[in-house]
Order: structure tokens, then sequence, then C-alpha cells
């Protein structure tokens, strides 16, 4: 067979079938940005959700890195106080609503009605109209640096955390319209969140191809249906916040205001019942990424199907439980610091079973240590870890110790940077071949995973004993008498290493994009369906509609010949 075809087989288009025909658009560059901004297509649309958060992936980092500096050394005078809380709040939100969930959108509009067979998403404007309102969320979030003030004005970003605690969010405390800019933004985000999260539910349950039953479809597309349930059940409480919020700004409702008997304590667990929830619809994709890429380069069928589903779901409904052990300090009765306690050390039971059997699956492999399993291998490490941290937390009393500590900070960090985004890395290193047709440079790319392992653990390993040694958050710097310089500066050091590592990928992405050898359709000699079209893909996906048997279609078409592959 030569490299890059793929066998015709009825019922599952070929490399060459699939593209026949399709060719990049020879207008001019008016008319390119015009199809890009009117498509409808759920691959252009998903990668441009990629896009869009890898920019302020960059300009959340920027914001990290000024925070770093200034906490590099003791009495520091670098930023000024309100100036570090608003990179603080703009580095927060930013990272969580404008990189997180856009990205992981966008890898889940691409490659969920590829994998599952269709043409599309199930609702292809209310796709187009998810990403643009979102978009125009995070970009009226950063207008407030100009106009937060009112205009005239020379305007400020909201300095009030990515959490924004009442009562600080009220007039008294806030005046102006930087909390305006951060809630309206916050309202759109949202909205477009909700609209994405239907629309993946629809395509899952009602856009398989002929074949695929519930227990054939990918772990990948299980989880986006398992993610954009949680959207539907805990973006509705902080949009509810949101809008009491500005009823109390602006109509004189008193919800959160304190001073007329309102309830500090209402936002925070409004906010929470959103925010822990969120933590795992930010993991489930990186955990569907691993799904797909352990067992690809471990050369084996996923260990125990049936469990990661099953897992997976729970997980998914535990998470919904478990939102007050954020707030431990606050003075809940003893009953609720137990229900809390023993609810968020459950949901360690099906996170366990994910690690197990991904244990399992490379356990006995032919394992292919290439830069997508590099980054899953990290993943793996990092993310028991942060597990094991979390069971710490989980309980009250040592929470009660380590709340609002730099403890918590490398903990959390430790889940978004070291799980997440390291399988974020992992997933644009597998699949950009596939969206693009360029092979990504593995040299360049060890060099990102070498560099990001080092400076990853530099940080937040280190960030753990400031938190010990009684270094709370939130403050923009400290006394030298302290005893925490030296780990600070070596945590800042770890920080710029990231950001080296972080501009390796995107150079190798753009010269790859330009350069790079070409992919064809099946690089990784895969075998879920994306991999059966060409590299990128024709605008209708499959030339003829896939017909499967198995929960891996292309491998049983390559591989007749080996036994595991009728593992039904």
């Amino acid at each position: 067979m030569g490299e890059g075809t793929l066998p015709v087989v009825p019922g599952i288009a070929s490399g060459a079938d699939a593209g026949a025909g399709y060719a990049p658009s020879r207008g001019t560059y008016l008319e390119t940005i015009h199809s890009w901004i009117t498509t409808v297509d759920h691959k252009k649309l998903g990668i441009m959700y990629i896009v869009y958060a890898l920019i302020f992936l960059l300009v959340a980092g920027s914001e990290a890195l000024l925070m770093r500096i200034q906490l590099a050394v003791p009495n520091n005078t670098f930023l000024d106080p309100q100036t570090f809380n608003r990179m603080f709040t703009m580095h927060g939100t930013t990272m969580v609503f404008l990189v997180g969930m856009m990205i992981l959108f966008g890898f889940g509009n691409y490659l969920i009605p590829l994998m599952i067979g269709a043409r599309d998403m199930a609702f292809p404007r209310l796709n187009a109209f998810s990403f643009w309102i979102s978009a125009f969320g995070g970009l009226l979030l950063y207008y407030s640096f100009i106009g937060g003030s009112g205009l005239p004005g020379t305007g400020t970003a909201p300095d009030v955390g990515w959490f924004a605690y009442a009562p600080l969010t009220e007039r008294a405390f806030s005046p102006g319209h930087t909390i305006d800019y951060w809630t309206v933004a916050l309202l759109a985000s949202g909205i477009g969140s909700i609209g994405t999260a239907i629309n993946i539910l629809a395509t899952v349950f009602c856009m398989r191809t002929k074949g695929m039953t519930l227990m054939r479809i990918p772990l990948l597309p299980w989880l986006y249906a398992t993610t954009s349930f949680l959207v539907l059940v805990a973006v509705s409480p902080l949009t509810a916040a949101q809008v009491m919020l500005m009823i109390d700004r602006y109509l004189g409702g008193h919800f959160f205001d304190t001073q007329a008997g309102g309830s500090a304590i209402l936002w925070a667990h409004f906010f929470w019942i959103f925010g822990h929830p969120e933590v795992y619809v930010l993991v489930m994709p990186a955990f569907a990424f691993a799904n797909e890429i352990i067992p690809v380069f471990s050369r084996k069928a996923v260990f125990g199907y049936p469990a990661m589903v099953a897992a997976s779901v729970g997980i998914g409904f535990l998470s919904l439980g478990v939102w007050a052990h954020h707030m431990f300090t606050i003075g809940m009765t003893s009953v609720g610091n137990a229900f809390f306690t023993l609810s968020t050390m459950l949901v360690g039971v099906p996170t366990g079973i994910k690690i197990f059997n991904w244990l399992a699956t490379i356990w006995g492999g032919k394992v292919r240590f290439q830069t997508p399993m590099l980054f899953s291998i990290g993943f793996l490490f990092q993310f028991l870890i942060a597990g094991l941290t979390g069971i710490m937390l989980s309980v009250s009393a040592w929470n009660w110790q380590l709340h609002n500590s730099y403890f918590v900070v490398a903990h959390f960090h430790y889940v978004l940077v070291g799980a997440i985004l390291f399988m974020i890395f992992a997933a644009i290193y597998y699949w950009y071949p596939k969206m693009t047709g360029r092979m990504l440079s593995e040299r360049l790319g060890k060099w990102h995973f070498w560099l990001m392992l080092i400076g990853f653990h530099m940080t937040f390993d280190l960030m753990h004993f400031p938190g010990l040694m009684g270094m709370p958050r939130w403050i923009y710097t400290y006394d030298a008498s302290r005893g925490w310089g030296t780990l600070n500066l070596l945590v800042s050091i770890g920080g710029f290493i990231q950001a080296i590592a972080t501009l390796i990928l995107v150079y190798n992405m753009v010269r790859s994009y330009f350069r790079g050898a070409l992919a064809g359709p099946d690089p990784w000699d895969a075998w879920t369906l994306e991999w059966s079209t060409a590299s990128p893909p024709p605008s209708y996906n499959f030339a003829v509609e896939p017909v499967v048997a198995s929960r891996r279609p292309l491998w049983d078409i390559k591989h007749p010949e080996d036994p595991d592959s009728a593992f039904e």
C-alpha cells in the first residue's frame, strides 16, 4: 500500500476519493476572509475556536509572567497593587473562559462529526452563532482596558479576581464599568457555551453513522457529551448570578449587597455551583484526548471501554455535588463539611478507574514515544499528583489550614496546566496533520515537551512549599523576613521556561503550515473515522456515508489479520 493511502472499501471513502474535486479557493484575500466569517462548516469553526484560544493563551500567559515578575523578589514595586489585581483577574478569567472553554470546544467542533461519520454538526447555524457570541464576549472583556472607567476615559480592567466575590462587585466598591464589562462578557460567553453544548449533545445522539451504536462511539464523543451535559447544568447558575449582579448594580437589588441585607455567601454558592463542575468541563475533554491518543501510540485497544464510559458519566454526576469544598472556611455546619468532604473524595473513585485503565492500555503495548505520547505520559503523572493533592484538600480540617494559600494555587494549576494544557498540546500535535495536511516538526515538538515539563515542575512543584509556609494567594508582595524569596524566584524562572516552550509550539505551528512534511490521510496508523478521509478533510467530510461494525472501524479494515480487531 502506498504511503498516505487507505484501502477503498464500501462505506468508507479512501483518502483519494474523499478529497476528489476538493481544492482551496483561489479567490482574493477578501473572499477568503468572507468565507471564514460566514462559514457554518464545523471544521472551519473548530479551527477558529482553536486559533482564538491560542491567541488568548499568549495574552493570559503574558499576564501571568507580569505577576511572577512582581512576586520574584520581596518588596518588589514592578506592579502596583491595583494593577496586580487587574492582571490576576484578567489572567484567571481569560484562561478559564477564553482559552480552556474555547480551545476544547474547538476540538469538539472539529472532531465529533468526523469521528461519528456525520457531515456536520446537528445545527450548523447555531454552531456559527455560538462561536461568534463567545468571541464577542472575549473581545468585550478586553475592551474594558479602554472603556472600563466610562468613555471618555483611560479605562481599566476589572480587579476583583476571576471569582468576583461579593461585596467587591457592588457599585460602592467598584464604581465605573469594569465589573459590567466582566459580567456582560461572561454572559455572552455563557450563551455561546450553552449553544455549543446543545449542538454537541444533538450531534452525538442523533447524527451517528450506520452501525455506530452507543457502545461503538469513540470515547472522545462520549466524554464531550458528558461535558456538554455539565455545561447545561453548571453555566445556568453562573448566568443567573450575573443577572442578579446587574440587578444589584443598576436596578436597586440587594442580592449580594451585605450592607442592605443581602448575602455575599449567596454569590459564593452560585459561583462555585458553576466553578467546580467547570473544572470537569475543562478536564473531561483532556481525558477524551488521552482516550484517543494513548491507545494509538500503545498499539492496543483502550483497556476497559465500558468502565471508561461509566467512569466518565460518574465523574459528571459526582462533580455536581462537591462545590462547597471551596467554602470550608466560611463557617458551614459540621454536617455540610462532612457531606462535601465525602462527595469530593468519591470523585477520586471513577477518576482512579480512568488512570488505571490508561496504565493498563500502555502496559504490554508497543509504545511509540512521539510527541503526542510524551505529553500524554506527562499528563498521566501530573494528573495523578493533582488528584492526590485534591484528596488532601478535600479534608475540611486540612483545607482549613491551607485554604487561600499558594498550596491551593499549585494544586489548581497542576490540574489546569499539568493535566489540561499538556493534553491540549498532545491534541495539537496529534490532530494538526488532519487539520492542515502537514506534520509538525518532531524535533521542535520534543524541545517543546522537555522545556514545558522542566518549567512546569520548577514552577508548580515548588509553589506548594510557600503555601505550606503560610504564603497567601492574592498578595502582590511580601517581606523578605518571611523566607519565601528564593522559592518565589525559582517559581518565576520556571514560568519563563514554560513561556519559551509555548513560543516554540507557536513557531512550530506556523513553520510547519508552510514547510511541514505532507501528512497524508492517516500518518499515525489510527483507527477512528476522521483518519479515513483526506487531510484536511473536504467540506462534506465523507464522499460516502461510512458503515461501521466495531469500535475501531478503520483498524479492522487495514488489519483484518489482527485477532484483536474483533474485540466487541
